[in-house]
């Protein structure tokens, strides 16, 4: 899953990151897998500040034995788009080893239920309406 949302893959917060190269790496890689990897995008997964976020989903081995997602920040350049598919390549979380250089970038998943920014928004646009009646 990568973040395509508000912050992630926006140009104006990472300039000089190449979001649509990334995109498009990581279609590409799931095209040439053979159907071992696919790829979703998401229009906020919430926790803006590590913009670009993928997150690396388990698979259903790995699942079985109690593997669960792996949340990677700050994944901007082609180095940290190409660690990223080699370890999801070698069976991601709960069969191969975290790359050290992904280990780096991982981050607890945000709570179940967790805001995006959307929801947050949402929310306090609700409770000003609120305040006025």
């Amino acid at each position: 899953m990568v973040c395509r949302g508000c912050c992630c893959g926006d140009p104006n917060k990472n300039p000089g990151a190449d979001h649509e190269g990334q995109l498009a790496r990581l279609r590409a890689a799931a095209a040439e897998s053979g159907g071992t990897l696919a790829v979703r995008t998401s229009d906020c997964l919430g926790p803006c500040e590590r913009a670009n976020v993928i997150v690396v989903q388990p698979s259903a081995e790995a699942r079985r034995t109690g593997a669960r997602a792996a949340w990677v920040g700050w994944a901007l350049d082609g180095d940290a788009t190409e660690d990223v598919l080699a370890w999801a390549a070698a069976g991601g979380p709960g069969i191969a080893p975290v790359p050290a250089t992904v280990e780096l970038s991982l981050f607890p998943a945000p709570a179940e239920g967790g805001e995006t920014r959307e929801r947050a928004k949402a929310k306090s646009k609700g409770r000003g309406a609120r305040r006025r009646r």
